[in-house]
């Protein structure tokens, strides 16, 4: 007789559920900020806030964080530990004879705030900002040495050039070896045509010809021995045509 599974017989299983946590939701704050970077007083101010209404109801307002870089003085933000304001230093007020000062205290915070590689990366932005000139990258250097602070900078600007042109040398180097790899390989090739165009009409190359050969180092020469070759009724005419070149 089948046996009937009745509830003592089964095995009883507990799930347990766990309840999630709900999540948690962050709320952020977004305000809208321009900063201007024309080193220049305008004449007239800008439109700061947009607003659209209709008879009492208000659609849309919008308005932003207004900065003009050129109404801050630099040299009050020389202290200021951030790299954006590093970076912007160049586009805000300062006078003439204060520019050099103003970029290398840009190039310095720069570089004892972020990575050598984000230094890298961003100091061209100072350059760009500064319209710095030949000139006066030169004089920003003899600047950045003779200050201690920027010691570091500058045995850093000294190690990065010496490794710019270690570069700069091994890619020259590779390629003028390159150059001339492939010039005497051409000359290679010319002599044996040479001498495999006189063994085929002539017969055996005398070990001195081969010498003389050898020892033609331009290419255009041996083409034109090549045709000659070619043209010359016997061996002994050849032999003229290579002494009187």
């Amino acid at each position: 007789m089948p046996r009937v599974a009745t509830t003592e017989s089964v095995p009883r299983c507990r799930l347990r559920v766990k309840r999630r946590p709900d999540p948690i939701l962050y709320h952020f704050i977004v305000i809208p900020t321009v900063l201007f970077t024309d080193r220049t007083n305008w004449r007239k101010d800008v439109l700061r806030k947009l607003q659209t209404k209709l008879n009492d109801r208000l659609f849309l307002h919008f308005e932003y964080m207004f900065f003009k870089l050129f109404d801050f003085n630099a040299r009050d933000y020389y202290n200021i530990n951030n790299p954006v304001v590093k970076i912007l230093l160049p586009k805000m007020n300062y006078t003439k004879d204060e520019r050099i000062d103003v970029i290398r205290h840009a190039y310095s915070g720069l570089f004892k705030l972020v990575s050598h590689g984000l230094f890298d990366k961003y100091v061209d932005f100072i350059d760009v900002y500064a319209e710095v000139s030949k000139e006066e990258q030169e004089n920003l250097y003899h600047e950045i040495i003779q200050h201690k602070e920027t010691a570091m900078l500058a045995q850093y600007i000294r190690d990065k050039g010496m490794q710019q042109g270690m570069q700069q040398g091994m890619q020259q180097g590779m390629q003028q070896g390159m150059q001339q790899g492939m010039q005497q390989g051409m000359l290679r090739e010319a002599r044996n045509m040479l001498i495999e165009v006189l063994t085929e009409r002539f017969g055996s190359v005398s070990g001195e010809l081969s010498e003389q050969i050898k020892r033609i180092d331009s290419r255009e020469r041996l083409k034109d021995l090549i045709r000659q070759a070619l043209r010359v009724k016997n061996f002994d005419e050849f032999g003229k045509k290579v002494v009187s070149n």
